[in-house]
């Protein structure tokens, strides 16, 4: 007989992907071990077997639980109808706001590569595309050249700002000087100032 599900069986497995992504991004991807994420998640090896029967599954959860909460928060925030600029710090808020606390998650996506296959990969592109998108008809629309076949710099220029949000998890602190709402306001002025003298 299949096993039922427990009135709590979300929560709890938010909880193990949380306490595997930690043991991830501690230990490293080669190093940690199956054993030793059980352990650490309170629950027997033969469970965490049950419901990830490999490392690369279990990496995968963790990754796609991530993107998929963040391609949601995005879906809900994006408001074409918002003035452009404010669009784009609201994306960026968005993000910066769902990065909170998931700095295990953030690490072990963008360390995971060797560990998921093929399929996994691209199941994985396919949901960055989606949350890559926002930002880029965000950015269209506040400088349509951007766009220009002839030198096709919106890509670019949207990897940039990514590049700024991707990475504020090794400098930010909680609590610190600068608020995420003041990095909102950093990032988003970067772009928007700084595009005006991409030629």
């Amino acid at each position: 007989m299949a096993r039922t599900r427990a009135s709590d069986f979300e929560e709890k497995q938010h909880g193990l992907l949380l306490t595997a992504a930690n043991v991830f991004a501690t230990q490293g991807m080669e190093k940690a071990s199956m054993s030793q994420i059980a352990q650490e998640a309170g629950v027997s090896k033969s469970l965490l077997y049950h419901y990830y029967p490999s490392k690369g599954v279990l990496i995968f959860a963790i990754i796609r639980s991530h993107l998929d909460s963040l391609d949601e928060a995005l879906e809900t925030a994006d408001d074409p109808s918002l003035p452009a600029e404010k669009r784009l710090h609201k994306l960026v808020m968005t993000v910066l706001d769902n990065y909170r606390g998931a700095d295990d998650q953030h690490k072990v996506q963008l360390n995971a590569g060797p560990a998921l296959s093929d399929e996994q990969k691209a199941e994985i592109v396919a949901i960055e595309r989606r949350i890559v998108r926002h930002f880029s008809n965000a950015l269209k629309d506040i400088h349509p050249q951007l766009a220009n076949p002839d030198r096709p710099l919106l890509m670019p220029v949207t990897m940039s700002l990514f590049g700024m949000m991707n990475w504020v998890y090794m400098w930010f602190k909680e609590g610190g000087p600068v608020s995420r709402e003041d990095y909102a306001n950093v990032a988003t002025t970067l772009i928007l100032e700084g595009v005006k003298k991409v030629k």
